[in-house]
């Protein structure tokens, strides 16, 4: 029998080393002040809700197919198939948005110019070396995590640090005059969702149950104290970022772009500090690369457990159901690999100055796939109190019916308003417009969802 090494320490780490995202500090603080108005309101309309129902879904049905089996529980194999297959694409999306920022942080952070066939050759290294780590139990990574975790928290209080030095030292960028700066603004609308998205990840650390020996104790515990530190975490460095930066240059390009502002931000900084960047920022830029690998791979260990399940319960193709050595999850890796390799090849023949567009454009598909494969976990969390009442819940989340419909239907608001936002945004004029493109590509996600679940019931049936 395969001893139990994930601890309760490997499995706080984990959550945070899965839901903070050191990428996505920028496009936060993109946001502009409001951005403390909309990190307050979501952490206690979504992230509070989401980490409890996380943790009475993860304890009460702790198998390893997380996010899937919750929901086709609630709503049957059909809609199971759905989750599953925007859970999986979603995935691929950001492996490849991922694989894109890889190089680009390279150039940054060395000074260099990539040539395209290299670059695409880095990208697919990137791809595979994360698919080929994935083959192994988290367990086995969990040293890599622990390690790539302890890098994003200095990373992030870096960030933090350097912002209020800079801050106090010459001034605030965006300083705070009256309260009317703190209110919302709907030119911001449209980065709402990348806050949502800075907040996925609870319930992956569900999938790991099988390798945990008092999950039911262990998961709640590690979903509270990681969700305390990464709201910590995330809120310091978006300040940093936002006390010393203008909100335009890091909107606009001219000396933050927002694809790869995190890194930007600290040349900000040594450049402004009078600090040696030409040494600081290959450190940065390695440790930052390190993460994009980890963090994907902390990803990977749950979509490819999620997905190995599906396909067993025939809800996703019987090619994700193929194990490999020591019972890997080698078809879900196998389609990841294939699948980003092919859109790297693909989005390599478009001309480069379209490079950040490229990865904005997969980001942005990703950003929108994740959030639908959420909207039916909390539904399925009232449900399942409904229809399966007599379930061990080791952990239950306090509260009346009032409280439950709010755990239930504000968090499924704020998801879909969130996507629906992705694509539908106000431009520098405050028009608002469709991304064409980005509309496209998301009604041909659903499409693929929908031919996946009839052709998977008919098999199902047969």
């Amino acid at each position: 029998m395969k001893k139990k090494e994930f601890r309760l320490f490997d499995a706080v780490l984990a959550t945070v080393c899965l839901i903070l995202v050191v990428e996505a500090a920028a496009p936060s603080a993109a946001i502009g002040n409001s951005q403390y108005f909309w990190w307050i309101l979501l952490l206690a309309a979504f992230f509070l809700p989401y980490g409890l129902v996380s943790a009475e879904l993860g304890t009460t049905y702790a198998d390893e197919g997380g996010l899937f089996d919750w929901i086709k529980r609630a709503f049957g194999r059909k809609w199971g198939s759905r989750v599953a297959w925007y859970y999986w694409i979603n995935y691929v999306f950001w492996m490849a948005s991922l694989a894109v920022l890889f190089t680009g942080i390279i150039d940054q952070a060395f000074g260099i110019e990539i040539p395209i066939v290299l670059a695409v050759l880095i990208q697919l290294v990137f791809i595979w070396v994360v698919n080929i780590l994935s083959l192994y139990s988290v367990s086995e990574n969990k040293t890599l995590i622990n390690i790539g975790t302890a890098i994003k928290i200095i990373l992030m209080v870096s960030l933090g640090l350097f912002g209020i030095y800079y801050g106090v030292k010459n001034g605030f960028a965006n300083p705070i005059t009256s309260a009317r700066d703190l209110l919302p603004d709907f030119m911001g609308i449209s980065f709402i969702a990348i806050i949502l998205f800075n907040f996925m990840g609870f319930e992956v650390v569900a999938t790991f149950s099988s390798e945990m020996k008092e999950p039911k104790k262990e998961i709640p515990k590690a979903l509270l104290t990681g969700g305390i530190l990464i709201a910590v975490f995330y809120i310091f460095a978006a300040f940093g970022i936002g006390v010393a930066i203008p909100v335009d240059e890091l909107t606009q390009g001219a000396e933050v772009s927002i694809s790869e502002g995190f890194l930007e931000s600290f040349i900000y900084f040594f450049d402004n500090l009078g600090l040696p960047g030409n040494v600081l920022v290959p450190i940065i830029g390695i440790a930052f690369l390190f993460t994009l690998v980890v963090n994907l791979l902390s990803w990977a260990l749950g979509v490819n457990y999620v997905a190995s399940y599906a396909a067993e319960s025939k809800a996703l193709p019987k090619f994700f159901a193929l194990k490999g050595k020591n019972d890997s999850r080698l078809g879900p890796a196998l389609m990841n690999g294939i699948v980003a390799s092919v859109m790297i090849i693909v989005a390599a023949l478009i001309p480069e100055e379209y490079v950040d567009d490229i990865f904005w454009g997969f980001f942005a598909l990703q950003i929108i796939t994740l959030l639908m494969s959420y909207i039916l976990m909390f539904p399925a969390f009232k449900k399942l109190r409904a229809i399966d009442p007599d379930a061990n819940r080791p952990f239950k989340v306090s509260g009346g019916p009032f409280i439950i419909n709010l755990f239930t239907y504000l968090p499924m608001v704020l998801l879909i308003l969130a996507a629906f936002f992705c694509m539908y945004f106000p431009d520098e004029d405050g028009a608002w417009t469709f991304d064409s493109m980005l509309l496209y590509g998301t009604i041909a996600a659903i499409i693929a969802g929908e031919v996946i679940a009839y052709l998977t019931g008919k098999k199902a049936e047969g």
